[in-house]
């Protein structure tokens, strides 16, 4: 490097690679001091306990110390009607509850995005407040308004004539009862998310459409939908996580009854772990819930999400 001083050109000798490195090292220093606090919280409290669960579901207890079991939990997994059970109860659950809320949203979503809607802004909130509130709070509402004797629902249908429902302890209107327990929450969540991918769809869209002499509902299916496709795929994914991940409402509603009839996974994990106090074998049906999560989410995103892909 050259410099001018006093017309003398004096040289200034360029920086040696070393010297060159210290900034760049102390870039990284910089930036493990602001990662550090958030990985070390990572590795206590989400690293660690998983890696601690899944060495857990290869052992048991026995006379109050630990045994290595290999596989022997994932073994009676197979053979316990119990988790069979469960798993028939979140897949019927599965089937019925999610397309019929997805559907839901998509018709709420494009109610709430047309512009001679007033107080949109209003309607949106008011939608959304359902998935705000606590999981327990709402879950207790559902339990009084639809109590056998005295729910609000069974006087309501009395008025009108008919004969009174026994929601939470008749094993088919169980179901039916979390289902729509379920639905209410969520439906208002997804719809704000569906509303936002309508939101991005361009006015000229429809106004080609129209001038195609397409249809209202054409339109929505033949050119609204496809372009969708993504945000669907997405609600119905983390729609499913949810369900099988299901705990809160049933065991608040139902406590996974009557029957087993709303016994979820997860339900039947705390039942094992926390009331028969076998943590072996309820981190064995802990991490088989996260390999179906893993498993039904790749092939939904596999399956819907091929076309866009492509």
């Amino acid at each position: 490097m050259v410099a001018l001083d006093s017309g003398k050109h004096t040289v200034v000798p360029a920086p040696s690679p070393r010297t060159a490195r210290r900034p760049r090292r102390r870039q990284r220093h910089v930036g493990w001091v602001f990662a550090g606090p958030a990985a070390a919280l990572f590795a206590l409290f989400f690293a660690y306990p998983l890696g601690a669960s899944l060495l857990q579901s290869f052992t048991a207890e026995d006379a109050g110390s630990l045994r290595w079991v290999g596989l022997d939990q994932y073994q009676r997994l197979l053979h316990d009607p119990a988790f069979a059970d469960a798993l028939v109860n979140t897949g019927l659950i599965l089937v019925m509850q999610v397309p019929v809320m997805v559907g839901l949203a998509l018709l709420l979503a494009a109610l709430l995005n047309q512009s001679w809607l007033r107080f949109r802004g209003t309607w949106r909130a008011v939608h959304f407040l359902p998935a705000v509130t606590t999981l327990v709070a709402y879950a207790v509402v559902f339990q009084v308004l639809l109590k056998t004797d005295n729910g609000l629902v069974n006087q309501m249908l009395g008025a009108v004539g008919l004969s009174p429902i026994d929601w939470l302890n008749d094993p088919t209107w169980a179901r039916v009862s979390l289902i729509l327990t379920l639905t209410w929450r969520w439906t208002g969540y997804n719809a704000v998310i569906l509303l936002a991918g309508l939101q991005s769809i361009g006015k000229e869209q429809y106004e080609a459409a129209a001038l195609d002499g397409a249809s209202t509902f054409t339109t929505y299916t033949r050119v609204i939908l496809p372009q969708l496709r993504p945000v669907v795929l997405f609600c119905v994914i983390t729609s499913t996580i949810g369900t099988l991940q299901l705990f809160d409402e049933n065991y608040v509603l139902t406590r996974g009854g009557p029957d087993d009839a709303t016994l979820t996974p997860v339900v039947y994990l705390y039942k094992v772990g926390f009331q028969q106090f076998d943590f072996g074998y309820a981190a064995a049906i802990a991490w088989v819930v996260v390999a179906l999560i893993a498993a039904i989410s790749a092939a939904q995103y596999f399956a819907f999400g091929r076309e866009r892909r492509r």
